[in-house]
């Protein structure tokens, strides 16, 4: 079972940090198959925290749907399209399937054999058993399958429209019907009655199988070497031959080649309406070449998926990566609001009033008494650092203190100095268009029924704040409308004078609830205000409880 350990849309470096040192602790607390992931791009400073301590970005995840790929079955049992259908059949009845699918020299699906067909062409309706007579095969897929003897002539693997005869008639019968017969579509199958097998011979059949183990005088032999019949022996008696002989036919010539195939990364929901009216017994599923990586039936819809998740940093599915609501949610670490995300079953949930979810994940270390590695160490201290603008902000704890303390001392990393360095790299206002601004760092919520979203930004400084203001503010209303949202809101702050600009865009009710100084329209001075969860979002759901 997988488990992926994923952050909020919108990712900060709280986010990813703490989902790259959880899974450190999982897999150090003997859990190897975890992978820490994200499902939104990082930024320049994110970047730098992580290549600071040798780390790279972790994989990205948009969509995390269960797959046809998680419940397929990979080692597919197939019929290659040159194989008689006898071996198609034993396959079949051995695994108790409807039919397989029929692939190429190059593992290339071309169509099912259903077991139905076979059946259909083995016993065909009674006003078209003439048909029975008919093989499409070569004299050389006939032999193999019959498992006969090769005694005149040479078998080529030509296929061709032959006919089986079976002799059991008076020779004058017999002379009559030969006479009717195309020699060259003809397969006599016969005992050994010799005058019957000089018959076939002199006509110029095309082949004699002589059934039940019998042999061939050595005169006959000679005459069909002459007249160039071939002659075949086989081990069965007669009509055990014959349906031996009809299941020489290539699996290729009896595929249904109109037929629905998946791919692998179809989400399960979009695979299980498009097949739910299908008749079809199973459904290939092919690589961008057509080659068979897989197969799903019907019953494979019903089969767990191997993969659950944990989510850091957030608790509410609108923030969560897409998919989320369709996987096994296991465990949630976090440190803001609850407005949980709904599991199956009791799950662990960590939710602590501290300044980050790194402060959660470095007190799992210390109370499992499991040696935190410097690296890790160092990206945990980036998570803290930045979602506490450097311990300053108010919703730092005491034990976001203590912990910043011993991270320092197993790291070697001087706290202020890293803080510093995070801060200075990356200005969102110049490295950033407006509209990447307002979802950098962006967290979607719903309060008594109403959707709206508050972004955050930090600065060094409010130098390139009035050249972006404008351009800011049309980009939240792009969000907001694209979204259908009551509100957008962007919190810019400074992290030295710990004062904050809010932009905000929504309905005219909301904003003139705001009765914050508003130094032009949709702009409002925060001084002393920094911190979304703990300052900014209580107040916004204040003011929209007061809307009608």
């Amino acid at each position: 079972m997988q488990t992926l350990i994923i952050g909020h849309k919108n990712p900060d470096m709280d986010a990813i940090c703490s989902a790259m040192a959880y899974a450190e602790f999982k897999k150090a607390s003997g859990h190897p198959d975890v992978v820490a992931g994200r499902c939104g791009h990082t930024n320049e400073r994110i970047e730098y925290g992580l290549k600071r301590f040798g780390f790279s970005s972790p994989e990205y995840f948009s969509d995390v749907r269960p797959r046809v790929q998680d419940v397929m079955e990979s080692n597919v049992v197939c019929a290659r399209h040159d194989e008689p259908v006898y071996d198609a059949v034993a396959r079949i009845g051995e695994k108790h399937f409807r039919g397989l699918p029929v692939i190429d020299e190059n593992d290339r699906c071309l169509g099912l054999i259903s077991s139905f067909k076979i059946t259909r062409y083995l016993f065909p309706p009674r006003e078209r058993v003439e048909r029975s007579r008919e093989v499409h095969a070569s004299l050389e897929s006939i032999r193999k399958t019959i498992g006969a003897e090769h005694l005149v002539g040479t078998v080529d693997n030509t296929i061709r429209n032959h006919v089986l005869v079976v002799v059991a008639m008076q020779t004058d019968s017999f002379g009559k019907r030969l006479g009717a017969l195309d020699p060259e579509r003809t397969i006599l199958v016969v005992g050994d009655r010799r005058n019957i097998q000089r018959m076939g011979i002199e006509a110029g059949v095309r082949a004699i199988v002589i059934s039940g183990g019998m042999g061939m005088d050595p005169k006959l032999c000679e005459l069909a070497r002459q007249k160039g019949t071939i002659i075949l022996g086989s081990p069965h008696d007669t009509a055990t031959t014959i349906l031996l002989a009809r299941s020489a036919v290539y699996a290729g010539e009896m595929l249904s080649d109109d037929f629905i195939a998946l791919q692998p990364e179809t989400p399960l929901d979009e695979a299980r309406q498009e097949l739910a009216m299908s008749s079809q017994f199973a459904f290939p599923v092919l690589d961008d070449d057509g080659k068979m990586i897989g197969i799903l039936s019907k019953s494979d819809f019903l089969k767990p998926v191997p993969r659950q998740l944990i989510l850091v940093d957030h608790n509410e599915l609108s923030q969560a990566v897409s998919g989320a609501a369709d996987l096994p949610i296991v465990e949630i670490l976090d440190h803001h609001r609850i407005g949980a995300a709904p599991t199956q079953q009791p799950i662990l949930f960590l939710n602590r009033p501290v300044g980050s979810t790194c402060s959660i994940v470095a007190d799992c270390y210390e109370r499992e008494g499991i040696p935190i590695p410097p690296p890790v160490a160092g990206i945990l201290m980036c998570g803290l650092l930045s979602d506490t603008l450097n311990l300053t902000s108010p919703t730092t704890t005491e034990t976001d203190r203590r912990l910043m303390e011993r991270l320092s001392q197993i790291s070697g990393v001087n706290p202020t100095d890293l803080a510093a360095d995070i801060f200075s790299v990356g200005s969102p206002l110049l490295t950033m268009t407006s509209e990447q601004a307002v979802i950098a760092d962006c967290k979607e919520y719903e309060e008594r029924g109403k959707r709206f979203s508050v972004s955050q930004i930090e600065e060094l400084t409010f130098a390139h704040f009035d050249e972006k203001k404008a351009q800011l503010l049309e980009a939240l209303e792009a969000v907001r409308a694209k979204r259908d949202l009551i509100f957008t809101a962007l919190l810019v702050t400074d992290v030295n004078t710990q004062n904050s600009f809010l932009l905000v865009r929504g309905s005219e009710s909301f904003l003139r609830l705001i009765d914050f100084p508003e130094t032009e329209p949709g702009i409002w001075k925060l001084d002393g205000i920094v911190s979304r969860k703990k300052q900014l979002l209580p107040y916004l759901t204040g003011l929209l409880a007061k809307l009608p």
